[in-house]
């Protein structure tokens, strides 16, 4: 199998070293393309070059996607993946540029440099490259979630946007304290703090205007502020009996 990766950011660069094929990158920055294929061992492509591949992943950020499946989707002879981290959107593209081909969204569900770990997948018009290429994933220790476009975008509203508007709220209002005077609860907030600003702001950005979340983690942050001494333990015991009630679901 040969897999054309269009986008040798770091996600790309996973991709291409998570399959088993042949790979081959394309990236608006050659010299991107170039190191990608060093990580991985795989060859840099102009993006332009026209060539046909047994698979094209697109892993381009969230507000390109559409963009680059509208442009790419002709090169691949069997299926059409995308790596972006929604999935309503690219596979709608998918469904109108490539309605012929094999076709699948996956979502991981960590940075690159944690894998393996769970990946998000939707699968459309299933075939055996696709499944060639699930099998190899699932090889290399990682655990494939499946769903649907609606259920994991929605979601996401909760798990990135929501909780990264939380963690980085918390960062931006926090004030330094002098040693000995944190709590459990602040140094493991402070960490998942540290954690979420190693990425790339321009990811995070892209996740915030592609999902909805963060507007309600900033009305319950005014309602909180807002509230007087009983209002506030209402909404303390409303938090802990949610929490309860979806460990029950769980």
């Amino acid at each position: 199998m040969d897999v054309l990766i269009v986008g040798a950011g770091a996600m790309g660069t996973w991709f291409g070293g998570a399959v088993d094929a042949d790979v081959a990158f394309a990236d608006v920055d050659p010299a991107t393309a170039v190191a990608a294929a060093d990580a991985v061992g795989g060859e840099a492509v102009p993006l332009e070059d026209g060539d046909i591949y047994d698979v094209v992943c697109i892993a381009v950020p969230l507000s390109y996607a559409d963009e680059a499946i509208a442009a790419h989707a002709s090169r691949a002879s069997d299926a059409i993946v995308d790596v972006s981290g929604a999935m309503a959107d690219p596979l709608a593209a998918m469904a109108r540029h490539a309605p012929d081909l094999e076709r699948a969204s996956l979502h991981p569900l960590f940075a690159p440099e944690r894998a393996p770990g769970s990946i998000a997948v939707v699968r459309e018009n299933a075939g055996p490259t696709t499944a060639a290429m699930f099998e190899a994933l699932e090889d290399r220790g990682n655990d494939l979630v499946e769903t649907t476009p609606e259920e994991h975008d929605e979601a996401m509203e909760t798990v990135q946007s929501a909780t990264h508007a939380a963690v980085l709220a918390f960062a931006l209002a926090a004030r330094d304290v002098p040693d000995g005077f944190e709590t459990p609860v602040y140094e493991e907030l402070r960490a998942l703090a540290a954690r979420v600003t190693e990425g790339t702001p321009r990811v995070y950005a892209d996740i915030q205007e592609t999902f909805d979340g963060a507007d309600a983690v900033a009305d319950a942050a005014r309602a909180l502020a807002d509230a007087d001494h009983d209002e506030f333990e209402d909404l303390y015991a409303a938090a802990a009996r949610k929490l309860r009630e979806e460990g029950d679901h769980e």
